[in-house]
């Protein structure tokens, strides 16, 4: 493995990890909690896990009948269901058993694979594997978040997968100000994330309208956002809308509103 592979793995093992010692700790009716994902509940965020896991081992793929549920909008999050819905008859910890077992086959499996290797990422676009452990990394804390809210466990907020979420999914705050938004050019947005991963970026759209991180902006920004970094998940996660969360607004209180509506990064 490179640099970049082994320290995104290095993450990816950190978060499952602690993932598995949260999942220790939950009772009979923690695994039953519903989460901020729309109908999944704690158990079926480990079976998340343990299906994308398994998948990318060359396991066979569950067949399983997945019912019309309204937060199935297209065939990828169906094809996601299939591997949660084919465990929800079984008990949260031998979901947590066979994520471990996943996770140690995975680990295995990791070191003989090129990371230079071309490879189409969740959103579509090519890269190395490299990178496509990044976005793992990145998954697996979401959801570990996830399921940490829905018990009232918060922990592992600054985890280095924290780092791996920021570093993806940040690359959309351009789109989310100049195509979602709809700022005109010239205008500037600056987010200020707070602790503990802290955070100060502006996003500038030029002539064309096109939106770019800019490293200072001149003069006033249109708009700032201030929110704390469980804040700055939730909203580019999509995990929630900007109601269910504090965040400090000044300067153009109609385009904050509209960057806020349209934070949500994740399909």
């Amino acid at each position: 493995m490179n640099d970049e592979m082994r320290g995104n793995v290095a993450a990816f093992e950190q978060t499952v990890r602690s993932s598995l010692a949260l999942a220790a700790t939950l009772g009979a009716a923690e695994w039953e909690r519903p989460t901020d994902c729309p109908g999944w509940t704690v158990k079926d965020q480990f079976s998340h896990l343990v299906s994308v896991e398994a998948s990318l081992l060359g396991d066979p793929s569950p067949e399983v009948e997945v019912p019309e549920f309204d937060h199935l909008r297209n065939d990828f999050a169906r094809f996601l269901e299939a591997g949660v819905h084919a465990r929800r008859s079984v008990p949260g910890p031998q979901v947590a058993a066979e994520l471990a077992d996943v996770l140690e086959r995975r680990l295995a499996q990791l070191p003989g694979l090129d990371p230079d290797e071309p490879t189409t990422l969740p959103n579509g676009k090519q890269g190395t594997y490299a990178l496509f452990m990044r976005f793992r990394a990145m998954d697996c804390w979401t959801h570990e978040q996830d399921v940490r809210r829905a018990v009232g466990r918060p922990g592992n907020l600054d985890a280095p997968a924290a780092d791996c979420f920021w570093d993806v999914l940040a690359q959309g705050l351009p789109l989310v100000v100049a195509r979602k938004a709809g700022a005109e050019p010239g205008q500037s947005v600056l987010f200020r994330i707070g602790g503990p991963v802290e955070r100060r970026v502006a996003v500038v759209v030029d002539g064309d309208g096109r939106g770019a991180f800019a490293g200072e902006v001149p003069g006033d920004a249109t708009a700032e956002l201030e929110m704390d970094w469980e804040c700055y998940v939730r909203l580019t996660a999509g995990r929630c809308g900007p109601d269910a969360v504090k965040v400090r607004a000044k300067g153009d209180a109609e385009l904050a509103g509209r960057v806020l509506a349209g934070m949500a990064l994740t399909p």
